[in-house]
């Protein structure tokens, strides 16, 4: 899941300290504090694929957002001149 949250400035240190100090990236120090913090060590993930095939390689770097306004942009045009 994608979120946007605000953290303290305190907490940024700790966040930015660790990952130094561990060579982490900030999402991995992140995830492995809130469940060290909530009690879930560890807790495996099982993760089921939606689609059989893999991602489309050419839309691998695509921002979405983007990528749906455009789309949007091109069914108004067709709507407008059938």
């Amino acid at each position: 899941m994608r979120t946007t949250v605000t953290i303290d400035p305190d907490t940024e240190i700790l966040l930015r300290e660790e990952m130094e100090r561990t060579g982490k990236p900030f999402k991995r120090v992140l995830n492995e504090a809130v469940r060290s913090a909530l009690g879930k060590r560890g807790t495996p993930v099982e993760i089921k694929a939606l689609f059989r095939k893999p991602f489309p390689v050419g839309l691998a770097d695509a921002n979405f957002n983007q990528l749906a306004d455009a789309w949007d942009d091109d069914e108004t045009v067709r709507e407008l001149n059938p």
